[in-house]
């Protein structure tokens, strides 16, 4: 027997003007209410309250960050635009990469439900995201991770890591994706406020293009996967609209449930139905669920719907028709199929066992009508749920704090006098926590599922193969500073940006286009919108500057406890291509007898490193200097080397220096190395301190076989690049040692026991 509930009816709603409503409790503001009735000449209907509500919400509307958005697609050449088949405002950006393969990728934020829950927070992130892609007509092919906690001896921290790694490492391997990189970081200032971000990537040929649009009227909305539950009612479209205060909100949501094993099924379900050609239009439920994808479905296709929301197959049948619109529930997809489709439609989810509702049809009137049974509780214009949503410019402030940060320079801090001390930080900050082996972590996850994965961690970037005929394939990686952005937000997230890139050109491949999930504290701070105008500013600028389209992400506001905002945390991911992964770079040196050669340019640029954080617990002064023009002379030279097969590795320095670097290069594959500084020091005019440690940016360590040196050092003065040789490899497994001349001799068991030991100490 079907549960009785009482509905508010838009012929209600007209008779009862003054009928108080929870306005201010489902996160509207007053304005924002106000103009919800001027638009529909009426109060709402409650359910009309609940579809706007989680609508406008910061997580889903992009109501304080829309104005500094747009430059992302203002900030564009035609060159830019050449690879790019589908850009922003669709669920994720679509780049071509040749013999008619496309990919498409994106990077969402799923930090709130995370704190809150962290297995389900992070697990129901990663469905997410690989939902996003299935609905571009991709199939999944790999996911990425960017992770920050709190403080290692923080009590609540280990709670948040067991969670958020095992809720990852669960949904992506139940998935059969391989998970090929990401990053992890711990600091005091992400305690209250983790961050969760989470990155997929899927293949698809170009005739396979699917859009989010409902634009032929007559055409069927179909309703399919899970049952619609009360879990992750308002979800992160609430959630992640409110800091979480001593206090926190008076109502938090129930964070949704994920079951991976649905998703998967759902997967291959969604990949026959675009086979057959019976899906004219397709749209994930995910943030808003029901309100998002009627009303977006409709208003991207300037079209409408007629939707009986009886229809919908609930878990719970207690559910009011405003919880229904509202629920979260995962592993569920909304599709448009055309009436002549239809049965062919429905023969393709029997045979994979999937539940599916007809909620209704498209119509030509730009109007969304929902009705409960014979009552009609929603009638909207979808564009004003869906797009026309609040705009703000928030005020902006000059951080008050900034300059007394910008003078506190590390050149004050002091340095080791002696080659003892200078070895002690070596291996002081290669077992730091965020210097450390990430293994205990990424061990959980599955790096080969599939059998397409060419790169993985712990090398610079993750690399999948596309087409198994031709070795087409992509590679990706992800980087974020929040040290950096905390002390020059707009060089921060350029500094992110050049290091992705980076680390993509390292690999072999291209970079070809970008990705961002930009965390930041709370918009109603006007220091922090200061900080978030310039983080924006300063992504654009170094997109337009690189020549490469950003093509989509996600924006995360309320990442604050209190008063206290997380660092400035723009992530940036960025895409390449490589015609053949079988001439993919390691990141570390295999072979014993070849040269190793550091490219670019060390100068004495210690403020906000690594040393400064680990060896002085200092955070101050200006953060390295970024020249984006070398940053493509540099990336085109190790591209050109790569095609020529002059190098055995590639390894960017970045956080942790050259110490960082030669440490990790040596443990990649056990084979050792004697390094000397002398040029460096001289080249620089720099001391030993700076040698090891300094995080100047557009500079790669690589290893080159013997017989090619003569050629490769010709490739790099020919374009311009700064090229050392810095040492040899030398020694195998047991007899191989780490030798930095005039500093120290380690072996590598000993340095793989510092630096692989930290995590699983803390953690394990």
């Amino acid at each position: 027997m079907s549960t009785v509930i009482a509905v508010d009816t838009t012929k209600n709603a007209k008779v009862t003007p003054e009928k108080a409503q929870p306005w201010r409790e489902l996160g509207l503001k007053e304005d924002e209410y106000a103009r919800i009735r001027e638009i529909l000449g009426r109060r709402p209907t409650s359910a009309e309250l609940a579809m706007y509500s989680v609508m406008w919400s910061e997580h889903c509307s992009y109501k304080s960050s829309k104005i500094y958005l747009r430059q992302f697609g203002e900030k564009v050449t035609d060159e830019m635009r050449e690879h790019l088949m589908v850009g922003m405002g669709e669920n994720a950006g679509v780049v071509d990469i040749g013999e008619g393969w496309a990919v498409t990728f994106k990077v969402e934020s799923h930090n709130h439900p995370s704190y809150i829950e962290p297995f389900q927070g992070a697990a129901t992130g990663v469905g997410g995201i690989v939902r996003d892609i299935l609905t571009m007509g991709a199939r999944p092919i790999a996911v990425m991770d960017q992770l920050r906690f709190g403080d290692v001896s923080h009590p609540d921290t280990a709670r948040v890591v067991h969670g958020v790694v095992s809720g990852i490492s669960f949904y992506g391997n139940c998935l059969g994706l391989p998970n090929i990189g990401g990053e992890t970081v711990f600091d005091k200032v992400y305690q209250g406020n983790p961050l969760v971000n989470a990155l997929s990537v899927g293949a698809l040929r170009h005739e396979d293009l699917k859009l989010a649009k409902a634009s032929n009227p007559g055409d069927q909305v179909i309703l399919f996967g899970a049952r619609t539950g009360a879990d992750g009612i308002g979800g992160v479209s609430v959630l992640a609209s409110e800091t979480f205060d001593a206090d926190g909100p008076s109502r938090r949501p129930a964070v949704q449930v994920g079951d991976p094993f649905a998703e998967k099924v759902l997967i291959e379900c969604c990949l026959e139905l675009y086979a057959a050609g019976v899906v004219a239009g397709i749209q994930d439920l995910g943030g808003a669920g029901l309100s998002c994808a009627t009303s977006e479905l409709a208003s991207n296709g300037q079209a409408g719907m007629r939707v009986q929301l009886r229809n919908v197959l609930l878990r719970d049948e207690s559910l009011t028709p405003e919880e229904i619109l509202m629920s979260e529930s995962q592993e569920r997809m909304m599709a448009i199929v055309p009436k002549r489709d239809v049965a062919a439609f429905k023969k393709i989810v029997d045979k994979w066992e999937v539940e599916y509702s007809v909620l209704g049809e498209v119509i030509r009137e730009p109007r969304l009508y929902i009705n409960w049974g014979d009552e009609e509780i929603v009638n909207v214009p979808p564009r004003t749920v869906a797009h026309d949503g609040p705009v703000y410019e928030r005020p902006v402030a000059y951080p008050a704090w900034i300059d007394a940060l910008n003078a506190d320079s590390s050149s004050r801090l002091a340095r080791a006098s002696d080659a003892a001390a200078l070895a002690e930080q070596i291996v002081e900050v290669v077992s730091s926590p965020n210097q450390a082996s990430k293994n205990w972590i990424t061990n959980q996850y599955d790096h080969y599922v599939g059998g397409n994965t060419a790169l993985a961690m712990p090398d610079d970037g993750g690399m999948v193969r596309v087409s198994e005929e031709t070795g087409l394939g992509i590679a990706i990686a992800t980087d974020a500073n929040g040290r950096y952005g905390q002390l020059d937000p707009y060089a921060g997230a350029q500094l992110a940006l050049a290091e992705a890139y980076r680390n993509v050109a390292v690999t072999g491949a291209t970079p070809m286009a970008v990705t961002n999930c930009l965390n930041f504290g709370s918009p109603e701070n006007p220091e922090v919108m200061w900080q978030f105008k310039q983080a924006t500013a300063g992504l654009a600028d170094g997109c337009l500057a690189l020549g490469i389209p950003v093509t989509g992400g996600n924006v995360s506001f309320y990442n604050q406890t209190g008063d206290v905002a997380i660092h400035p945390t723009p992530v940036v991911g960025v895409l390449g291509v490589i015609d053949d992964v079988a001439r993919r770079i390691p990141s570390g040196w295999q072979d014993e007898g070849h040269n190793i050669y550091l490219l670019g340019t060390t100068r004495d640029e210690l403020d906000g490193s690594v040393w400064a954080g680990v060896i002085h617990d200092h955070l101050g002064g200006k953060p390295p200097v970024v020249d984006l023009e070398f940053e493509m002379k540099l990336a085109a030279g190790l591209n050109a080397a790569s095609e020529q097969g002059l190098l055995a590795s590639a390894h960017d320095l970045s956080e942790g220096g050259l110490a960082q670097a030669l440490v990790e290069g040596v443990l990649r594959f056990g084979v050792g190395a004697r390094v000397w500084l002398d040029e460096i020091k001289q080249v620089g005019s720099i001391d030993d301190t700076a040698a090891l440690f300094s995080e100047s940016t557009g500079r790669v360590l690589v290893s080159v076989g013997r017989e090619d040196d003569v050629k490769f050092v010709g490739l790099c003065e020919a374009r311009g690049i700064p090229v050392l040789r810095i040492g040899v490899t030398d020694g195998r497994n047991a007899d191989a040692r780490l030798e930095i001349q005039g500093v120290a001799s380690w072996s590598l068991t000993e340095l793989a026991g510092v630096h692989e030991g930290t995590l699983p100490e803390l953690f394990g």
